[in-house]
């Protein structure tokens, strides 16, 4: 069954909240694609998630370096990919990209559609647009470990 869920965030914070709350429900080997057009919050997204983790430092769009790691005192890290820039799917190829998906860490891919057959498949796929109100947020679960992280997290409670 493929879990979706759509529905409305009135601001910056709410989204920042909502992905923190999802956070808080995540476990190691999690990969979640982030798609939207430029400024609709995949980096938000991404800096509620790391939130929802428990960091507390400053969160940057990895938009020049492709990936920026965030490691844990458990042993998990957090990989926030930006692959905007990204000109050929197979320059991912020589950053190592299949090192980063294992057990021990959760992979947050923004603008995933760029390297596409090159990346390990969505747990869960969300979209980001722009709204009158916000932002309206699409999360489908695309695993039944994405299916199980909705379920728990209840994403239609956190509005």
């Amino acid at each position: 069954m493929k879990r979706r869920f759509e529905g409305i965030l009135h601001s910056q914070g709410a989204l920042e909240d909502f992905a923190a709350q999802l956070a808080a429900h995540a476990t190691a080997d999690l990969i979640i694609y982030l798609r939207g057009s430029l400024g609709a919050g995949k980096t938000t997204f991404a800096r509620g998630f790391l939130r929802g983790l428990g960091y507390h430092g400053v969160v940057k769009s990895p938009t020049y370096t492709l990936v920026e790691p965030y490691s844990f005192d458990s042993g998990l890290v957090c990989y926030h990919f930006d692959l905007y820039r990204l000109a050929d799917p197979e320059e991912l190829e020589f950053t190592g990209v299949r090192d980063y998906f294992n057990a021990a860490s959760i992979c947050l891919i923004e603008w995933p559609e760029k390297a596409a057959g090159f990346l390990a498949e969505a747990d869960i796929d969300c979209t980001l647009e722009h709204h009158p109100q916000g932002r309206k947020i699409s999360l489908t679960a695309c695993s039944v470990k994405g299916d199980r992280l909705m379920l728990q997290s209840q994403p239609d409670e956190l509005l």
